[in-house]
């Protein structure tokens, strides 16, 4: 199991909260949403996903990875 973590823009909300672990429970992924440091720590395979897989996941759901 790996972990990352990234920084998100634009997260606000509970909504926000819910859409991008939705996004990554579909990719196989789980995720756990801090929105005071505005990021995401997300635990993953390898063998199911990787980083850019993660990366484009949250950004379809409207949010900036920086």
């Amino acid at each position: 199991m790996q972990t990352i973590t990234l920084k998100v823009e634009g997260m606000s909300c509970n909504h926000c909260v819910n859409s991008i672990e939705g996004a990554l429970k579909n990719i196989g992924a789980t995720g756990k949403v801090d929105l005071a440091a505005k990021s995401v720590q997300v635990q993953y395979e390898e063998s199911k996903t990787n980083p850019d897989t993660i990366k484009a996941a949250i950004e379809d759901q409207g949010y900036d990875v920086v």
